[in-house]
């Protein structure tokens, strides 16, 4: 299932992400969309997570927390 993430803060990592939600499961991919010119963070990505169930328990849980001073708003990437 893929996931999108916004409200990143922009000083995060593909990796502080990818942490982020490997503590409710397996992640297959974490991707932080950067700005092509200036290279900063555009304050969203995507986290595919291979089984469902995780998903769905990565988002519920995720969805409204307090990231390094950013709420992430965490939804089933269309």
């Amino acid at each position: 299932m893929k996931l999108l993430v916004r409200n990143l803060a922009r000083d995060l990592t593909e990796e502080n992400v990818r942490e982020l939600f490997e503590t409710h499961g397996s992640v297959q991919s974490c991707t932080v969309v950067m700005d092509s010119k200036t290279g900063i963070s555009k304050g969203f990505g995507f986290v595919e997570m291979p089984k469902p169930g995780e998903a769905k328990a990565a988002m519920k849980t995720l969805n409204g927390t307090d990231v390094s001073g950013s709420k992430i708003r965490v939804k089933k990437a269309e």
